[in-house]
């Protein structure tokens, strides 16, 4: 049973700790995140962009493929399933396919826009039952062709959209989607400090958690973080360990070139990832 993402992250903030997202791009993806998610007894959230939702053939199918394999896979932990960085429009369609938690993006709205905007979804989400959150200043780097400098969030927008009812609240800070540059001037905690400072109760969300140092990812944890969101590092891994096979020549073995084989390597590779994640965000033994 998928369920929004409100509960879970409450309890993050409150125990000090942060719920990962990540996000899945087909079936190998899915499942791997889900049986370690169970292994480690932790609750997880599966984010999915609007580019994956229409690359794994509509929201539908994601729904249909997620629920299946919570019940065939006996997974018991608590399951978000949220829109990552979702339009107006989609968010929408995502709440009709039966997503447990959307994401509203209205960052690159002007603020009187984005509060209209998000206040109306707030209410259409929460009278569904669905978790809603929503985005003040621009993350960093590009993400279905919006692409941010990483500018960081205005404490008193925080406010205003957090005011609105959302669930939870993703605060540019600095961060950025993607792999970060050489040049990075690392997050900004001052920032963070004063939106929490705002925001009270509110769980933050940190977006682009791929290469971010551990130390800065266990101080934002302290600062209000209670949900950070991995896509990057996962497809790294997995291109990396399918590379491998490759040029091993491991697919001219044999069957070697069964998608189930050839695949292995990288879902293998993905689990490891999303339980380093796991371990360093404090959820395991969570759920």
């Amino acid at each position: 049973m998928l369920v929004p993402a409100t509960e879970m992250l409450k309890k993050a903030k409150a125990g000090h700790y942060a719920v990962g997202q990540f996000n899945i791009n087909n079936l190998e993806w899915t499942k791997a995140i889900l049986l370690t998610a169970q292994e480690l007894n932790s609750p997880v959230i599966l984010g999915v962009s609007e580019g994956a939702g229409k690359y794994m053939g509509g929201y539908d199918v994601v729904v249909g493929m997620v629920n299946g394999l919570i019940k065939d896979q006996n997974i018991t932990v608590p399951v978000a399933l949220h829109l990552d960085h979702g339009s107006y429009e989609h968010c929408y369609k995502c709440m009709e396919a039966g997503f447990s938690s959307v994401m509203f993006d209205g960052s690159h709205y002007p603020i009187d826009e984005n509060v209209e905007k998000t206040k109306e979804l707030v209410a259409a989400a929460h009278d569904k039952g669905i978790s809603i959150e929503a985005e003040v200043g621009s993350i960093g780097g590009e993400e279905d062709g919006v692409v941010g400098m990483g500018e960081c969030a205005d404490p008193d927008e925080c406010k205003q959209i957090a005011d609105l009812g959302v669930d939870f609240l993703a605060a540019g800070i600095g961060n950025i989607h993607g792999k970060y540059p050489a040049n990075w001037k690392g997050l900004s905690f001052e920032t963070l400090d004063a939106v929490q400072q705002k925001t009270g109760e509110m769980p933050l969300v940190l977006h682009g958690g791929t290469g971010i140092p551990a130390d800065m990812i266990k101080k934002a944890i302290t600062l209000g973080v209670a949900k950070i969101n991995v896509n990057t590092e996962c497809q790294l891994s997995f291109a990396a360990a399918t590379r491998k096979y490759i040029e091993a020549g491991k697919d001219l073995e044999g069957k070697g070139f069964d998608p189930r084989k050839l695949l292995a390597p990288g879902f293998e590779a993905i689990k490891a990832t999303v339980k380093e994640k796991m371990e360093l965000f404090g959820s395991v033994g969570k759920a």
